[in-house]
């Protein structure tokens, strides 16, 4: 009787296990971060609420939430507080700087991690050129170490930076 329990126990198990992970069993693809936008996913980490908000003020959430594809390089919260609280404060004020600023951070197309390796500049939406350093302490985007990498969404990817970059 207990083997017949044991037996059923893992069954069940196994069964669970391979529905939460299955994808053409008809289990619902709501949560796979292939069908969220650079938004949700950002909004989900918990850690991208001062670029959220920036975001919102620049105007620039419909364009982030739309077909892409598009490479965020994203600031954590923990970056922006580098710039003070002052800083910020001005910058969500200035509507035109700010857009500028976040759009620096964005490069249009996918750009893997394997992908930014191999440029020694990309082209970011602002207009300007994100310098691309590779060493032995790992890659800097400008003066950002780049963090984690290759976070996807539905309509991009993001890698997460320490710092603030600014346009040159």
């Amino acid at each position: 009787m207990k083997k017949l329990v044991l037996i059923l126990l893992l069954c069940a198990f196994a069964t669970t296990t391979s529905l939460a992970h299955c994808g053409e069993c008809g289990a619902s693809k709501e949560g796979h971060s292939h069908d969220k936008t650079i938004v949700s996913v950002a909004k989900e980490a918990g850690t991208f609420q001062t670029l959220l908000t920036a975001a919102q003020a620049a105007g620039l959430v419909e364009t982030l939430t739309g077909e892409g594809p598009y490479t965020v390089f994203a600031p954590t919260d923990d970056a922006f507080a580098k710039l003070g609280d002052d800083t910020i404060k001005s910058l969500l004020n200035d509507k035109e700087k700010l857009k500028a600023i976040l759009l620096y951070h964005v490069v249009p197309g996918k750009k893997y991690a394997a992908d930014v390796v191999k440029a020694s500049t990309l082209p970011s939406a602002q207009g300007g050129e994100i310098d691309v350093e590779v060493s032995d302490a790992g890659v800097k985007v400008d003066n950002a170490n780049i963090v984690k990498t290759d976070i996807e969404a539905g309509n991009g990817v993001i890698h997460v930076i320490d710092s603030v970059i600014l346009p040159k």
